[in-house]
């Protein structure tokens, strides 16, 4: 992972641990709010996550107010 930002390795590794169980809905102020960043750095982030990590399956999902992101494990 050393392609990826301190920044970006946070957003994957909680998001592997929040998916472990299986697929899981976030939106990037909850990312945001569980690894101190703001939603807009974490909402800049995630369309670049969905192409280059393996790790996780990260898919925009729906936009209502904020878009909603679907991840599952890689």
């Amino acid at each position: 992972m050393t392609e990826f930002t301190e920044e970006d390795q946070r957003i994957i590794a909680h998001l592997r641990e929040s998916v472990s169980r299986g697929e899981r809905y976030f939106r990037a102020k909850n990312i945001a709010d569980a690894i101190g960043l703001s939603a807009k750095q974490v909402g800049a982030r995630l369309p670049r996550l969905a192409e280059k990590t393996d790790e996780v399956e990260i898919e925009k999902w729906g936009r209502a107010r904020s878009t909603t992101w679907r991840v599952t494990l890689g």
